[in-house]
């Protein structure tokens, strides 16, 4: 009755019948059950439906800051479901100090790659590199690419960039894959930097993109940025530390 689902129906499920069970009556049933996230999702498998859709927030959870910290030299930064960047380590921010002082409602990697002159210096590719983000986030948005958040993002960037625009009307679709990606930082040169990305287990929602060395010159470069910001930061007193 809570559930608004027929008894006969009811019965059948839990028997296990072979009938078309809704999400909705398998939402409605776990709501009045009061399932735990983890049994919600595995029902909605059983009853041949897609897992529930996270929406983890714009903060990440303290272990995932430990994360990316312990991954030292190698910058790495997390975003949420909209490619908001909700958090970095040191080396991301020596790879890319804008992150650092921009604002919190433009700290968008959609909106940064599209508008930021920094991001262009750094991609020598910028052309190809800019269409694909584009390609990447409308596959990543999926379902929700008419939510107001989107619509809001979409409209700005038309406004900022008729480039962006033209980008966005071509409908191309292309998920993310690892590979590797070049950058021409203003201290160390050319840095060629293999690029992955990670989802926690507790917040799917949330993905890291961590970049790596795939060889010793690019490895080297990398210690010698990040030892540079560090030496940087501290002849400079009260700098502020860069946190998310």
């Amino acid at each position: 009755m809570l559930a608004g689902v027929g008894l006969t129906w009811y019965t059948w499920l839990e028997q296990g019948r072979k009938i078309n069970v809704s999400r909705q009556v398998i939402d409605a049933v776990a709501r009045v059950l009061r399932m735990s996230p983890a049994e919600h999702e595995y029902a909605l498998h059983l009853a041949g439906h897609e897992g529930l859709q996270r929406d983890d927030g714009h903060r990440l959870p303290p272990h995932g800051q430990h994360v990316l910290d312990a991954l030292g030299s190698s910058p790495a930064y997390a975003i949420a479901w909209d490619w908001t960047i909700i958090a970095w380590n040191d080396a991301y921010a020596a790879l890319y100090p804008t992150v650092a002082t921009t604002t919190p409602d433009e700290r968008n990697l959609l909106w940064l790659v599209w508008t930021d002159p920094t991001v262009r210096d750094l991609l020598p590719d910028w052309p190809t590199d800019s269409r694909r983000f584009v390609t990447m986030y409308r596959a990543a948005i999926g379902p929700r690419l008419n939510s107001p958040e989107v619509a809001k993002l979409v409209d700005d960037l038309r406004k900022a960039s008729p480039e962006f625009g033209t980008a966005w009307d071509s409908h191309d679709v292309d998920g993310f894959t690892s590979r590797v990606r070049t950058f021409i930082h203003p201290d160390v040169g050319r840095l060629d930097l293999e690029h992955q990305q990670l989802s926690f287990a507790d917040s799917p929602g949330i993905h890291l993109t961590i970049y790596t060395a795939p060889n010793r010159e690019t490895a080297a470069a990398l210690e010698r940025l990040s030892n540079r910001d560090h030496l940087t930061a501290g002849d400079c007193p009260g700098s502020p530390t860069l946190t998310a």
